[in-house]
C-alpha cells in the first residue's frame, strides 16, 4: 500500500525529463490565446502522466467568478492558457482528466473547474495539504518556495484583476512561477511524509479534496443572509439583516462587484444590532458612510432598513429544526472530552488539532460517537478510535 502511494507521488522519470536542479524561474513560457496555439500543449500532455496545474480567477473584482487563466507545467514546459478568449478546450479537458495533478491549495481551483466544465481530477497531490500534515507553520506557496528554495515571490498577483486584458508581463511571470517548482516541492514533501508514515493520510486528504471539490460552490439559498449575529437576533434586527443583505446583493449584481465591495459583513452586523436594540432607522443611517457611493446607495439602504424594521421576523426563513437543536448538557460534556482527547493527540503528533477533527465534526461526534467512521476520514478516525472520550455514556 505505502509503496504504491510512494510510486504514485514520486513517479519514475527519464533522467533528461527534468534537470537535477531547476532554474529559479522558468526560462520561457507559452501564452495560449489563439485556437491554433493549443497543439503544442496537447502534444506535451500526451507524453506525460502528471501535470502541475494552477488557475487564476477574478473573484476579487466581479460578482460572478470566472476562471481567467490556466497554468501548466508539463515536464518542465510552462503553458499559460487564456480562458478570456474563445478556445476549443474539449480536447484539453479530456486529456487532463487522465493525468495525475500536482497543485497547491486546490480546493478553490477544483470547484472553479467543476463549475466551469464539470472537470474532475483523476488523482491529486496537493502541496498545501502535505505541508499541513507536516505541521509547517507557513503553508502558502510563496512561503514554501522561500523556505525550501530561498526564492522570494512577488505576491502582487494574488490581488490582481486577472480578467483585465492584456495581461502584463509581470503578471504572466507571476502565473508561470505558480507551477514552476511544484514538482520539486512535491518530491521534498513526499519524502518527509514517508519518514513520518503519513503518506496514506495525504492520499486520503487529496481524495476527499477531489470529492468535495466536485460539488462546486455552494449556491445561495434562502438562508444565505443569516450571517454574523443572525442566530442571536430575535426582533427587528432580524428583519433588518434580511433586508440589507438582499440590498447589498442586488447592488453587487448591478455594479458587477463582489458583495464585500459594496460593504462588509461588519457593517451589516452593526446595522442589524442597532435595529435589534431599538434604534430608529434615521439614527442608524446617520452613522453610516458608504464612502464615494454614499449618494448613490444611501437612499436605497435607508429604504431597506425601514422595510426591515417593518418586517415580522417570524415570517422570515428559518434554519431546519435539526440544524437549530443545541447540544444537550450530556453532549456538551462529551464534546469537551473529545476535544481534549483530540488536542492531546494532536500535540503528541505535532499536528494542528483541526486537521484531526474540526469544530463541526466535534459536535457531530458528541451527538453520535458511533458514527466516527462516517464523520471522519480513515486516518483521523484511527487515531481517535479507542480513546475513552469516544465511548458511549
Amino acid at each position: 500500500m505505502i509503496q504504491r502511494l510512494i510510486s504514485k507521488f514520486l513517479p519514475r522519470r527519464a533522467p533528461a525529463a527534468r534537470p537535477q536542479k531547476m532554474p529559479e524561474r522558468p526560462p520561457s513560457f507559452q501564452l495560449i490565446d489563439q485556437p491554433d496555439q493549443l497543439a503544442p500543449l496537447l502534444k506535451a500532455l500526451d507524453r506525460v502522466d502528471e501535470v502541475a496545474l494552477d488557475t487564476e480567477a477574478d473573484n476579487m473584482f466581479h460578482y460572478r467568478t470566472r476562471v481567467c487563466l490556466l497554468q501548466f507545467n508539463v515536464a518542465g514546459e510552462v503553458f499559460l492558457v487564456d480562458l478570456m478568449t474563445p478556445l476549443p478546450l474539449e480536447p484539453l479537458w479530456k486529456s487532463l482528466a487522465t493525468k495525475h495533478l500536482v497543485m497547491h491549495g486546490s480546493d478553490f481551483d477544483i470547484r472553479l473547474l467543476w463549475d466551469l466544465c464539470q472537470f474532475k481530477p483523476r488523482s491529486l497531490f496537493d502541496t498545501m495539504l502535505a505541508a499541513q500534515l507536516l505541521n509547517r507553520k507557513r503553508v502558502g506557496l510563496a512561503a514554501l518556495l522561500e523556505d525550501h528554495f530561498g526564492i522570494k515571490v512577488d505576491k502582487a498577483g494574488q490581488k490582481a484583476n486577472w480578467s483585465k486584458r492584456p495581461i502584463t508581463p509581470k503578471l504572466l511571470d507571476y502565473a508561470a512561477m505558480d507551477v514552476w517548482h511544484l514538482f520539486e516541492l512535491r518530491d521534498i514533501l513526499t519524502r518527509e511524509l514517508v519518514k513520518l508514515d503519513r503518506i496514506d493520510w495525504l492520499d486520503q486528504q487529496c481524495r476527499r479534496q477531489i470529492e468535495s471539490g466536485v460539488t462546486g460552490f455552494a449556491k445561495d439559498d434562502e438562508l444565505a443572509w443569516r450571517i454574523g449575529p443572525a442566530d442571536r437576533l430575535r426582533g427587528k434586527g432580524l428583519g433588518v439583516l434580511h433586508a440589507i443583505w438582499h440590498w447589498r446583493d442586488e447592488w453587487a449584481q448591478k455594479l458587477d462587484v463582489p458583495p464585500f465591495k459594496v460593504c462588509g459583513n461588519e457593517l451589516l452586523a452593526k446595522i442589524a444590532l442597532a435595529a435589534e436594540q431599538g434604534d430608529a432607522p434615521e439614527a442608524i443611517l446617520a452613522q453610516i458612510n458608504l464612502g464615494k457611493r454614499q449618494a448613490r446607495l444611501g437612499p436605497s439602504l435607508g429604504a431597506a432598513v425601514r422595510a426591515g424594521v417593518a418586517t415580522d421576523p417570524s415570517k422570515l426563513p428559518r434554519r431546519p429544526r435539526g440544524e437549530r437543536n443545541p447540544l444537550s448538557p450530556r453532549e456538551i460534556e462529551r464534546q469537551d472530552r473529545i476535544k481534549a482527547a483530540r488536542d492531546r493527540i494532536a500535540a503528541k503528533l505535532e499536528l494542528e488539532p483541526t486537521l484531526i477533527a474540526n469544530r463541526a465534526q466535534l459536535a457531530q461526534l458528541a451527538r453520535d460517537p458511533a458514527k466516527l467512521d462516517e464523520i471522519l476520514m480513515g486516518w483521523q478516525a484511527d487515531i481517535l478510535r479507542g480513546d475513552p472520550a469516544l465511548q458511549a455514556d
